[in-house]
This record gives structure tokens, C-alpha cells and sequence, in this order.
């Protein structure tokens, strides 16, 4: 039996969502993005299983996320996206044998001083803003960075890449723009007598758009993929034959139910009332642990065999969910689906379908399932 509450975690549709990034990557390596723990997966869980399919590097955000694959056995390269921020960072990037992202001139030093604190080479990235505007350094500076990582015999650049603002858009022109701009940047590199390492720009929505983003860009040796991993997208025009598989299902079972009559409020500020008998099933399931607040009203859940209505507020540890048909049974101790797969087999709600209710994208659902919902691990459900 799950438990109160529980996501449930499939690595087999990881395994399939994986090798369907390499059938879209064409040959390219691709580098498996597990920041955020995993996208709220686990990310040691997810790393073990993608490396145990020949995955041989994986991307977080911050060293210390790096340190907990290790720990955790992984052995291939890790790349450090946000770079290294301070002293105790370079420390760890040296300590542990990590790949950081260098940025700006800060984070050369910090690289460079983990290298030579513990007499290695360190292989490094760099990331050439092209349009994002948020990590990353413009072209001219980017080539000067490049230089100084060349000159170093204690560092080695071993990759370069961009990262695409606007790669969900069925529109590929700033995408493509972005591409001219960055191959532009290789060609000077190369100009200089430089070599960039393996090459990556392609996300996940880069990769679902088709081959003409891709092969716009033939000195890409890697592929960059994170959310469709897990089996989702970030545009309803991604993935139109549905071949990726959600891989995690957020269920909690039904706490309490209770009769209601026509006019009786639910939950705080009563800001839904019954039109007639209704009866309420509890689930303890709060913005906590994930359920946004947004989805007041809005939501829905998997329940006895279909889609019910969540009513009233959402609260910190539970929200409410309304049976209108008088015909359908609900008690204590079903399972309640609020995203993903539902346990009869149903089709439950995909997490994007819940993300839309609630204002947001999937990346803000998948991420925020919260600690209290314990994540347990299966091989197909």
C-alpha cells in the first residue's frame, strides 16, 4: 500500500526518456541536466540510473548539489552550471574533481585556485551569452576568458555553450540568431588557435523542435536536455505523439470525507460554496508539500476513477476536493492523484495540465514537491 502521501518515482520512463533524447541528439553525447535534486526527482536516484545507461555527464547548478553525486557514487564528469562563488566552492570543485562553469573573470580565479590547491588539472566550461542575459559573458570577453583558460597549464577548457531564451517557441528565429552569434564565437575561437572542448547549446524544447535548431549548429558535439528527462515539456506543441513519459506521480490518500448541502462554504474565507449535496474528501496535500496555493478553486485531482474539482483554499497541509456525483464512492484511504499516473491505471493528470491550471510551468510543480512526500522508486508502474 503507498503511503499518506508519496510521490512515486519510475525509472523506467527515466531510462525511455533517455534514450529517446539520444534518438532525438542524432549521434550527440548527451549531458543529462539533474539540478534541484533531479528536477524533485533525486537527483542521486536519477543520476545512478542514467549513468547505469551510459549517461557519462551530468549538469547541477551549484557545487554543493555536485558533492551529493559523488557521494552517492557518480563517478562521470559533473558540470557545475552556476559556477563557482566563493572560496569554499573552489575548495569543493578540487576536493571532489568537478567541472564549473567559468562566467566572469571571479570565477577564473576561484577555478584556478582549486586546481593548484590541489595540484590537478581542472576542466572547465564556458558559457557565451547570446541572448539569454542572465549567466554567461558576451563574445569579445568570453574570447579573452578563453585565452586566459588556454595559457593556464593548470586548466582545461573542455567545453563551450549557450543557452537558448527562447528555445519553446514554435518560432526557431531567436533561437537560430543565437546560433549565428555563437558560431561566430567558434570561429574566432578557432581563429586564435583555440580549441572549445565539446560543444552544447540544444535544451530539452531545442531538442523536441525538430531537427532545423540542431543542425544549424553541426559543431555541437552534445546535447543539453533537463525537464523532458522527466517526462514533461514546457509547450503544449512539444512532444505531439506523447512518447515521453512522466516519471514521477505525486498521490496522497484520502484523510477524511464529509456530506455537505446546498450554501455550506469549504476551507478558508469560504470562497466556494456547495450548489447542492456535495460530499468533500480531504487530502494531505498542502502547499507544503507542493500543491500551490494558485490552484484554489482551479485544480484538479484523480480520484475515483476521474478528474474532481479541488474547492476552497488551498492550505499549508491540505486541500479539498469535491465528489458532485452522488453515484460515485469515495473513502477514507483512496488514493488521490494530484499529478502524474493514477494508480488503477487510469490516465490520471499530466503535470502540465496542472501547471496551466495554476499559472505556472512544470518545472515549478516537479521542483516543488516538498520533503514531507516521500519519494519511493520503482521499475514501471
Amino acid at each position: 500500500m503507498e503511503r499518506v502521501r508519496q510521490a512515486t518515482v519510475d525509472l523506467s520512463a527515466l531510462r525511455a526518456n533517455f534514450a529517446f533524447a539520444r534518438e532525438l541528439a542524432g549521434g550527440r553525447e548527451v549531458i543529462a541536466v539533474v539540478k534541484a535534486d533531479g528536477y524533485g526527482h533525486g537527483a542521486p536516484e536519477v543520476a545512478r540510473c542514467l549513468e547505469g545507461e551510459g549517461c557519462e555527464r551530468l549538469a547541477v547548478m551549484t557545487a554543493d548539489e555536485a558533492c551529493v553525486l559523488r557521494e552517492a557514487g557518480i563517478r562521470g564528469q559533473i558540470l557545475i552550471l552556476g559556477g563557482l562563488g566563493d572560496g569554499r566552492e573552489a575548495h569543493l570543485a578540487g576536493e571532489y574533481s568537478l567541472a564549473p562553469v567559468v562566467h566572469e573573470r571571479e570565477g577564473l580565479a576561484l577555478a584556478r585556485e582549486a586546481a593548484e590547491k590541489f595540484g590537478r588539472t581542472l576542466a572547465v566550461h564556458l558559457e557565451v551569452d547570446t541572448g539569454m542575459r542572465r549567466m554567461g559573458t558576451g563574445p569579445e570577453e568570453a574570447l579573452a576568458l578563453a585565452e586566459a583558460i588556454g595559457a593556464d597549464s593548470k586548466l582545461e577548457l573542455d567545453g563551450t555553450y549557450t543557452h537558448f531564451a527562447s528555445a519553446d517557441s514554435p518560432d526557431p528565429k531567436a533561437c537560430l540568431e543565437q546560433i549565428r552569434l555563437f558560431r561566430d564565437f567558434l570561429g574566432a575561437l578557432r581563429g586564435r588557435g583555440l580549441t572549445p572542448g565539446t560543444v552544447h547549446a540544444a535544451n530539452s524544447s531545442a531538442l523536441l523542435a525538430g531537427p532545423e535548431i540542431e543542425e544549424a549548429l553541426p559543431e555541437a558535439d552534445a546535447v543539453r536536455p533537463g525537464l523532458m528527462l522527466y517526462g514533461a515539456c514546457s509547450a503544449t506543441h512539444e512532444d505531439p505523439e506523447r512518447r515521453l513519459r512522466p516519471a514521477m506521480s505525486v498521490r496522497a490518500r484520502v484523510a477524511a470525507v464529509r456530506e455537505i448541502t446546498a450554501g455550506e462554504a469549504v476551507g478558508y474565507g469560504s470562497t466556494w460554496r456547495a450548489d447542492g449535496p456535495a460530499r468533500i474528501a480531504t487530502l494531505p496535500l498542502g502547499y507544503a508539500d507542493g500543491v500551490l496555493r494558485s490552484l484554489s478553486n482551479r485544480g484538479e485531482v484523480w480520484l475515483a476513477g476521474g478528474r474532481r474539482p479541488i474547492v476552497g483554499r488551498v492550505s499549508m497541509d491540505s486541500v479539498t476536493v469535491a465528489v458532485l456525483d452522488p453515484m460515485v464512492p469515495v473513502a477514507v484511504g483512496d488514493p488521490a492523484t494530484f499529478f502524474g499516473l493514477a494508480p488503477e491505471g487510469g490516465p490520471g493528470i499530466r503535470v502540465e495540465a496542472q501547471a496551466e491550471a495554476a499559472g505556472t510551468l512544470a518545472y515549478e510543480l516537479l521542483v516543488g514537491v516538498g520533503d514531507r512526500v516521500s519519494r519511493v522508486y520503482v521499475d514501471g508502474q
